[in-house]
């Protein structure tokens, strides 16, 4: 039986098994648009299944297996197991179903400019960052991110352009179902270890990766990271390097951070200061996220005007340290870093923000990832005064009782951090309010619903 194509079922039914993901809600989004008839899924409510029914399409909570009935195609994510109650069902009724990775790269077919931005961490500010600038650019350009950009209303776009900008995931190499002609590689760290046997196979896989380049493609690669530097070494196809070292053909000079982290630099380009840049957005990590991005719109045909004023522009992309709310003099933001590298960055910036006492508030990510960086773990708060921790956020998985967020809350006391154990949001909300003060800050960070802790506190606030 031939792999089906989505163009083969325009007026049809497509199911979609997980559509609360952030890529996948957006895959939704960009189907109904392009005219088909989309149900979908999920095991949890979230702002995305809200946001899809406000949208007309119909989304059932939980997994059953009349939701597939029907459907002409059903889409399903790689976090959505064989064992499903509706991929069991597909099977048993022979409804043809694809992966959401092969799903987005037959979408992203027939553009003559496809960008996949990949890496460990930073994917989403950058594939945003980049999004901003080609459409104010005037490139028009079709869009797919793992995030919100109000710029974009929202995850996707669909351009009358010849570029399609998209967000291209390591997990569970999905992104090898992509057919990039330019690639992005903003850096390769340890993640995913569920899948992956270690840090080797992860640079592999994203060596397999850039292997999808077409001879006359482009890879733009962190010149930094000598894992991204090694393999485009091997590259026979075109590349660009950027990165802080001088060495790189994209590199900032006259670099100058304001007291809040966000940086100001003139941008230099195979040796020549080209403009000069003032981010919206603070932290070291989005300068280089920045120049990732900068590069790829340079790639598209943005001018060096184009670039500094879509990139000042840039604001951030939503769940990216967002400023939530404030309550009783202290401020709350949420970012959605869940590794132990995204952890510390987000942290560093918080920390610019000069609160009184930074509040860290984690919910850490899957039982595989906890286990397999756990040592990272212990370390990756350190900027915060005070650490609360939940319960681990499943996610796909089952819990395998060999591991539990105690055994994190142990390990990190016994360095001399101050950590506290809130199982739920009820006890984290309830040790924050005993113990906050005006002046302070509290971010919550994790990729699962923590940031639904942030509304609930605000929402318990009397409205004036």
């Amino acid at each position: 039986m031939l792999s089906p194509h989505i163009r083969d079922y325009t007026g049809k039914r497509v199911h979609m098994i997980g559509i609360g993901g952030s890529s996948m809600s957006g895959l939704a989004e960009m189907l109904q648009q392009k005219g088909y008839a989309v149900t979908g899924s999920d095991g949890t409510e979230s702002y995305a299944t809200k946001k899809l029914r406000a949208l007309g399409i119909p989304v059932e909570i939980g997994h059953r297996p009349e939701n597939v009935r029907g459907a002409g195609l059903v889409v399903y994510t790689a976090a959505i197991a064989p064992d499903n109650p509706e991929r069991l069902e597909i099977a048993r009724l022979n409804i043809p179903s694809m992966e959401r990775a092969t799903l987005l790269g037959q979408l992203m077919e027939g553009y003559p400019r496809a960008v996949g931005v990949c890496g460990t961490h930073g994917k989403t500010t950058t594939t945003s960052m980049l999004s901003q600038i080609a459409v104010n650019a005037g490139l028009d350009p079709s869009v797919h991110i793992g995030g919100q950009l109000d710029a974009i209303g929202g995850s996707t776009r669909i351009g009358g352009g010849d570029a399609f900008v998209a967000e291209a995931c390591e997990f569970n190499a999905s992104f090898l179902h992509l057919r990039p002609t330019i690639a992005v590689v903003l850096n390769i760290e340890e993640d995913h270890l569920d899948f992956y046997r270690d840090i080797d196979d992860i640079t592999q896989t994203f060596g397999k990766f850039l292997s999808l380049l077409p001879s006359d493609g482009l890879c733009i690669g962190n010149g930094d990271d000598p894992r991204v530097a090694s393999l485009m070494e091997a590259l026979s196809c075109a590349h660009e390097t950027f990165g802080m070292d001088g060495r790189c053909d994209w590199h900032p000079d006259n670099l100058l951070e304001d007291d809040t982290g966000r940086a100001g630099f003139d941008l230099v380009y195979r040796g020549e200061a080209r403009t000069r840049v003032q981010l919206s957005v603070p932290g070291r990590f989005n300068v280089l996220n920045a120049l990732a991005a900068m590069a790829a719109a340079h790639a598209l045909g943005a001018s060096f005007e184009d670039l500094k004023r879509g990139m000042e522009a840039f604001t951030g992309a939503h769940r990216r340290f967002e400023h939530t709310s404030t309550v009783q003099g202290v401020r709350l933001y949420h970012d959605y870093g869940h590794n132990p590298t995204e952890m510390r960055n987000a942290l560093s910036i918080a920390k610019m923000q000069h609160p009184t006492r930074l509040w860290a508030v984690m919910q850490p990510h899957t039982y595989s990832r906890v286990k397999h960086l756990f040592d990272s773990y212990i370390d990756c708060c350190r900027d915060a005064d005070e650490i609360l921790i939940t319960d681990i956020f499943a996610a796909r998985e089952k819990d395998p009782g060999d591991i539990h967020a105690t055994m994190l809350v142990e390990a990190i006391e016994k360095t001399g951090q101050r950590v506290h154990y809130t199982p739920t949001f009820d006890d984290a909300e309830a040790y924050l309010r005993a113990h906050w003060q005006p002046g302070d800050l509290v971010l919550t960070m994790g990729c699962g619903n923590i940031n639904l802790l942030n509304d609930q506190i605000a929402q318990h606030e009397p409205q004036n």
